[in-house]
């Protein structure tokens, strides 16, 4: 485990990797289509390929045990999550058209990309066992509802992309692996591995891509608009605190730090596609997504340093 000071100092280094993404895009070393490929590339390789080298471990019933209290912190926070984002939609004054947009970046995070880079970099490959299991309701999650929110029709929702997508498929031949007394051949092992840690520098660099298509001056207007702070504070703030009362049931530390800095990841870019795909602002969902993910700079090292301290209190 690493302290605040080198969290810090990884955190420029991962923004460093979004700086190269955000220079590739505004040079035209990376075209119009890099979004796409690149997180196709994450999605259908690296990201699976990192999933299954770091769930190919010996089984133990501890580790069983903190699979349960992740999914019963996932599970916690998903629903408060849900309760909290439909609250702040029905009292908001935004258009029809931005309120959906305005829900779902309150509760989806990037858990996928940046989620996993900041996690491996706290906990290494043990963080992104304990990450896998906690993003399993979250996937199926943003699969149903998070497809809901901006269609408002449960047709539009595809059973088969929930159970057969990569994420999913390649989560659950991994916990199928870790229960049975089979592993990994050391080559394929060590193929895993090494295109699964591509993973980490591909995804910061997405970001900087992707924030390479909104124009400056649009985060101008984010600066000055009062809903946008407020999606940030309850994004990056509010709800990922809402898991400090499970310091008091002796939760592993390792485990809330996981909960508590994945649940406070920026915005998920699929709300931009969502919303473009279904009707919804995606204008407004692209701005929720950059401003977050610039704050979260400051705010991941303000949680991890809340959790230590909580944790020296108790």
């Amino acid at each position: 485990m690493i302290s605040i000071g080198v969290l810090v100092q990884q955190m420029f280094i991962l923004y460093g990797m979004a700086f190269i993404g955000w220079i590739a895009r505004k040079t035209n070393v990376l075209n119009e289509h890099t979004n796409q490929v690149l997180t196709q590339l994450i999605l259908y390789f690296t990201l699976p390929a990192l999933i299954l080298f770091s769930l190919d471990i010996p089984f133990s019933f501890s580790l069983m045990k903190e699979f349960v209290w992740l999914v019963a912190m996932s599970v916690y926070i998903l629903t408060i999550s849900i309760f909290l984002a439909n609250r702040m939609r029905k009292r908001s004054s935004l258009l029809d058209s931005q309120k959906s947009a305005y829900e779902g970046i309150i509760l989806f995070g990037n858990q996928g990309f940046i989620g996993f880079a900041i996690i491996f970099i706290l906990l290494g490959e043990e963080g992104v066992v304990y990450l896998t299991m906690f993003n399993l309701c979250y996937f199926i999650l943003i699969w149903t509802y998070g497809i809901y929110l901006f269609s408002k029709n449960k047709g539009s929702i595809r059973w088969k992309n929930i159970w057969f997508n990569p994420g999913t498929v390649s989560t659950l031949i991994g916990i199928i692996l870790f229960l049975l007394p089979i592993h990994f051949p050391t080559t394929i092992s060590t193929g895993l591995e090494m295109v699964g840690k591509m993973t980490i520098p591909l995804s910061m660099m997405i970001i900087g891509s992707f924030i390479s298509d909104i124009p400056w001056k649009n985060l101008m207007v984010s600066l000055k608009d009062s809903s946008l702070w407020k999606v940030a504070i309850a994004k990056l703030l509010i709800i990922p605190l809402l898991l400090l009362p499970f310091t008091f049931l002796s939760v592993p530390f390792t485990l809330l730090i996981v909960a508590v800095i994945v649940s406070g990841m920026p915005s998920a870019p699929t709300m931009s596609l969502y919303a473009q795909k279904y009707g919804g602002d995606a204008h407004y969902a692209s701005l929720g997504v950059l401003m977050t993910t610039l704050l979260c700079i400051v705010t991941v090292p303000f949680l991890y340093f809340v959790l230590h301290y909580t944790n020296g209190l108790f």
